[in-house]
């Protein structure tokens, strides 16, 4: 059974699986550990990951990024602008959410973002079916902390289309707390005080900290905040600008109107940044960046940091959220871990360490730990590992009321409550209860909108409650619903039933000093006492409507989803067969005047000769875009007319192999038989050795007797 953790950023995605007693980050099919969170779109296929990568500024306008900055967000959320910015596909309204619209297969399609999230999904799950040789099912996945049920629920209707099993889906930082405690082996005992640590987390786009007290066995998450608009995109971003305005008045070229430039000048100023992390100054060469014009700059890291003055100035302030949230002062912060590939710039570590007065720790992988700690996390919930036992305790982010109608029998009824707060634990669950005559609605929805991200839609869901009537009295029927924050953070009312009140008598208990004092045995009877319980008589139906999609319209994304992979499949062997039958002409055409010579005759040589001609000129011609099954026909054809040739060329190598062994054999059984030969020797030589060595005969012969003489 396969254990994947699987943290996917805006840019880029880390796969790490459980194996070998610990967890590894897995390289991709071109041994990179960080695969491209991309897709692509072509004219016969789709382009995931690398290959997506591959392409991108050749195909900017089907081409999609910053997957997770979608995923489950309203087109009309103001946040999608400032996504466009950063995404050369045109993005569009489906049904209310945001999409994408390309040209795939010769045809303009659009696609949810949700299906994107799937194709990616799909590539992960084959880059770790590859490397771990079995089917990949289990998964656990990081998101953003920030996330709404909406999105939440976007990710897990991505899984199930991709044909994977989500055990959870775990807040980033979360994921980074628990690969950090796990192998902790010094945390203090549960009674003790415990660790507390902030994890900063600055990635691509997003900035997150939370605060996370540790005891052993057990992780809790007291606060997490965040600024969702910081990240490497946005250093990046202040870098392009500054030199936008400095190659127009330069070089006389405006980039803002060259998409493909653009692209060019952020990835070059990428690297820059990256360079400015480790030296004091950093220079730009871009090779005709348009017009046939080549650009060139330089960069000290003061001016740098002059350029991202704004974004410095608000380093501190998610920190300052999550203390506060958390009700702990600087002080109470035992350590400070760094994660996330923006924490390498020089100033944000500055402005960190100066804020929590104390030295920065950089203990884990800043661009691994997310995924480390979600395979953990797979590990912990699969039967399949053995893990230390560990429990992750996190917060709910955003307060969660329900609002019902007002029930006619009941004018003074309260129509709204907040059952979930901010800071609750998750998973936890609440039992609601509704005093009733008839079946009922309610809502969920965020207590408070302004916390949201962009301009999110509070709304939750909406359950109806089936199967409520008055009871035999003509009375309300007492309504119980089961109300859950799931393992992912979504929330659902798991379960309804109504209860009933009956009397029933229970003993008193005897209070010390009741028993008198020498009974032997007591044969009072003991004493009841009558009280009214709620007792369970009965399941209550319910339904649903969230922002999950329905079950009809997951099987049909999960049916194209499948359809596109046979495509791509089809696609990929049609080319390998193609470069077969390319490689088969140049093996056939050059080998006939070597190894095959003396193997064919001149006519067959010629037949040879003029049919690889054939082959090749029609290849790059007609045979530039035809089916698989036609590049096999070509390939037979080569086969018919050389393969008696081939065949009498492997039927000499193999006469050869047989006469080397053959010979070998007669040579080892030659060595058998001197080897044999000599050891007769030597034991033969050995023995009259041991018998020369015996002692001589002791016993006297007649001739050796003296004679005795008789006298008188």
């Amino acid at each position: 059974m396969s254990v994947v953790g699987l943290d996917i950023g805006s840019i880029s995605a880390k796969i790490a699986v459980a194996r070998n007693r610990g967890v590894d980050v897995i390289a991709n099919e071109v041994s990179n550990r960080a695969t491209p969170s991309l897709v692509g779109f072509g004219p016969k296929s789709r382009y995931l990951g690398e290959t997506a990568k591959t392409q991108e500024i050749s195909n900017l306008k089907n081409t999609v990024t910053s997957l997770t900055r979608l995923a489950g967000r309203p087109f009309n959320d103001p946040d999608i602008q400032i996504e466009q910015e950063f995404i050369s596909a045109p993005l569009v309204n489906i049904n209310g959410q945001v999409g994408a619209e390309v040209s795939y297969l010769g045809q303009k399609t659009q696609f949810t973002a949700t299906q994107l999230m799937a194709m990616f999904l799909t590539r992960v799950k084959q880059t770790a079916s590859a490397e771990l040789r079995l089917p990949v099912s289990d998964i656990v996945m990081g998101c953003p902390a920030w996330y709404t049920d909406a999105q939440r629920r976007s990710m897990i209707d991505a899984a199930d289309i991709a044909g994977l099993k989500l055990l959870r889906l775990i807040n980033d930082s979360t994921a980074v707390a628990l690969g950090y405690g796990i192998t902790k082996l010094d945390l203090p005992a549960p009674e003790e005080k415990p660790r507390r640590v902030a994890f900063v987390d600055i990635g691509n786009s997003n900035y997150t900290c939370s605060i996370v007290e540790f005891v052993k066995g057990q992780l809790s998450v007291k606060s997490t905040a965040w600024d969702r608009h910081f990240g490497g995109r946005n250093l990046d971003k202040a870098l392009v600008d500054h030199f936008a305005k400095e190659f127009k008045e330069k070089f006389k070229i405006d980039i803002t109107t060259n998409p493909k430039a653009k692209v060019r000048v952020a990835a070059a100023c990428e690297k820059m940044k990256k360079v400015l992390s480790a030296n004091a100054n950093a220079p730009i060469n871009i090779e005709s960046l348009m017009n046939d014009v080549d650009v060139k700059g330089f960069l000290k890291r003061e001016e740098f940091e002059e350029l991202i003055k704004p974004l410095l100035d608000r380093v501190t302030i998610p920190l300052e959220r999550a203390l506060a949230d958390a009700k702990l002062k600087i002080e109470d912060i035992d350590g400070v871990e760094m994660v996330g590939g923006c924490t390498r710039v020089p100033s944000i570590k500055n402005a960190v360490q100066q804020f929590f007065k104390k030295q920065l720790s950089f203990t884990l992988n800043q661009d691994e730990a997310c995924a480390r700690g979600a395979a953990f996390s797979c590990a912990i919930l699969s039967p399949a590992f053995r893990v230390r036992d560990f429990s992750v305790h996190d917060i709910v982010n955003y307060p969660i009321e329900f609002t019902w109608e007002k029930s006619p029998d009941i004018p003074d009824e309260d129509t709204s409550l907040t059952v979930f707060n901010k800071g609750n634990l998750m998973p936890s669950t609440k039992i609601l209860t509704f005093y009733r005559k008839q079946p009922f609605d309610l809502e969920a929805r965020y207590a408070k909108p302004e916390t949201l991200p962009g301009k999110t839609s509070p709304w939750i869901g909406r359950f109806s409650v089936k199967g409520v009537k008055p009871d035999a009295k003509d009375d309300f029927m007492i309504c119980k619903l089961k109300a859950r924050v799931n393992l992912h953070g979504v929330l659902n009312i798991e379960q309804g039933y109504y209860v009933e009140e009956q009397e029933v008598e229970e003993p008193i208990p005897e209070k010390e000093g009741d028993k008198k004092d020498g009974d032997a045995m007591d044969t009072e009877a003991p004493k009841t006492r009558k009280v009214k319980k709620q007792v369970r008589k009965g399941d209550l139906p319910l339904s649903a409507g969230t922002a999950s999609l329905d079950s009809s319209s997951k099987e049909a994304a999960a049916e194209k989803e499948q359809e596109m992979i046979m495509n791509d499949k089809l696609v990929h062997d049609t080319e390998d067969k193609k470069n077969e039958l390319e490689s088969f002409i140049y093996e056939l055409r050059n080998k006939i005047d070597e190894q095959y010579a003396e193997f064919a005759s001149d006519e067959e040589k010629e037949k040879i000769r003029k049919k690889c001609d054939e082959s090749e000129d029609w290849l790059y011609d007609e045979g530039e875009d035809v089916t698989k099954a036609v590049y096999i026909s070509k390939i037979e054809e080569l086969r018919a007319i050389g393969g008696p040739v081939i065949q009498r060329y492997l039927d000499k190598l193999e006469e050869e192999r047989q006469a080397r062994v053959k010979k070998d054999e007669e040579a080892a059984a030659a060595r058998k038989a001197t080897e044999d030969a000599k050891r007769k020797a030597e034991e033969d030589k050995r023995k009259a050795e041991e018998d020369a060595k015996k002692p001589e005969d002791t016993e006297m012969k007649d001739a050796d007797v003296p004679e005795v003489e008789e006298t008188d």
